[in-house]
């Protein structure tokens, strides 16, 4: 390989390995509860927080962590939410959205 060559493929390998190290850091955004998308849904940090009089059916046992969206290992204190793409969702979080995990 000539040192012209070998030039490109380093500064591409480190392009590249930037770019996956960013797309990683935006996946791991926190929801913000001012989200649009959280708004229309509900979502809550804390579940106890959550509406009562728009949803009266929500049960404060009730969180992220036990719904069969939260895509997390047990324990975890936050995780992703196909719901929320590119976020993060609190464990103890809510929103109208919550499916009792099987």
């Amino acid at each position: 390989m000539n040192p012209s060559n070998r030039r490109v493929f380093m500064m591409t390998l480190a392009a590249g390995t930037s770019m996956l190290a960013a797309s990683r850091a935006m996946a791991q955004a926190k929801l913000d509860e001012k989200d649009p998308t959280a708004v229309a849904l509900g979502y809550v940090v804390d579940t106890a927080k959550a509406d009562k009089k728009k949803y009266p059916k929500h049960d404060v046992a009730q969180n992220c962590a036990n719904c069969q969206l939260f895509q997390a290992k047990a324990g975890a204190a936050e995780g992703p939410c196909p719901l929320f793409p590119g976020k993060t969702v609190a464990a103890k979080g809510w929103c109208a959205s919550w499916v009792k995990k099987a």
